[in-house]
């Protein structure tokens, strides 16, 4: 399924409600951004540490969209975030690291969407993936 335009406006309105509980001139709290997605209803809700909702979005595209929405949804949820890393993201008052990932309704982690540090940002899990096996590798190699 191909995002629509509103598909990407509808994501962007939700992490801008979860910027907004995090304002650059208050004290930085340490959290993570835990997003989890709906098939059923379309809806996007975005949790702190504390399971504590900070909001709830309905994605008119993605309602009764099965469970092949979760990939969809996440790249259309790291392209926002990448879209919006300068403007707003940068800007929250959230202790480094810190990242936003997306979870199942059981609050278990599917999969890292954004992961920040000072010198580090993440935003494509693929750029893990495989890291475990190359670096064993490069171990045996390095040590046979």
């Amino acid at each position: 399924m191909k995002a629509t335009p509103q598909t990407y406006q509808q994501i962007e309105r939700a992490i801008r409600k979860v910027a907004d509980n995090f304002p650059a001139e208050k004290d930085a709290i340490m959290t993570d951004i835990h997003l989890q997605v709906k098939p059923s209803s379309g809806e996007l809700l975005a949790f702190d540490d504390n399971d504590e909702e900070l909001t709830r979005i309905v994605v008119e595209q993605w309602i009764d969209s099965g469970d092949e929405l979760y990939e969809e949804a996440a790249g259309q949820i790291c392209q926002c975030l990448g879209n919006m890393r300068e403007s707003i993201i940068d800007h929250m008052a959230v202790l480094h690291p810190f990242s936003f990932v997306m979870v199942d309704e059981d609050g278990e982690t599917l999969r890292d969407l954004y992961l920040v540090d000072d010198d580090t940002i993440i935003l494509n899990h693929t750029l893990l993936e495989g890291l475990d096996e190359e670096l064993d590798q490069f171990l045996h190699d390095l040590l046979g």
